[in-house]
């Protein structure tokens, strides 16, 4: 098991998150950008330097995602995709996508992507924040709990 994270858009107060939590637990944590990424040195942080393009990032977290895994990101539809994979995924405010849940939250994504479109729908998201960090650490927490558990001794 391990964590990959949509880095692009990733804010910088998540990663730090996933750093410490990687040092913690000793999970291994990959960061796929299409930009060279500074990250701590750590044998439990590695990134993954892809072509710049329109969702390669996102694509090669699919090809790379087993089930298990988690995948950080704020993107619904590569969350769906690694979600149908068997991995699970946690937005960067707190929400964890899962089997349960990802379909509803993908078709409400589309909606408002078509009233957006229209018109009809103007602005986006508030501004992260640190109720939107204190919810992903929470989260985080509880998927690295289960994930231990199910990790074999060593």
């Amino acid at each position: 098991m391990q964590v990959w994270v949509d880095a692009d858009a990733c804010p910088a107060e998540i990663k730090e998150v996933l750093f410490r939590a990687a040092k913690r637990t000793q999970i291994k944590v990959t960061l796929v950008a299409n930009q060279p990424l500074r990250t701590p040195r750590s044998e439990f942080v590695d990134s993954l330097l892809v072509p710049a393009g329109l969702n390669v990032a996102d694509q090669r977290i699919v090809e790379l995602t087993a089930a298990g895994d988690l995948v950080v990101t704020a993107d619904i539809p590569l969350a769906a995709q690694v979600v149908e994979k068997g991995a699970q995924a946690l937005n960067p405010r707190g929400t964890l996508y899962t089997d349960e849940n990802v379909g509803q939250r993908l078709a409400s994504r589309d909606l408002m992507d078509d009233l957006r479109g229209e018109g009809l729908v103007t602005g986006g998201p508030a501004n992260f924040n640190a109720k939107d960090r204190q919810a992903f650490a929470n989260q985080l927490d509880r998927w690295l709990t289960a994930a231990k558990k199910q990790r074999p001794a060593s």
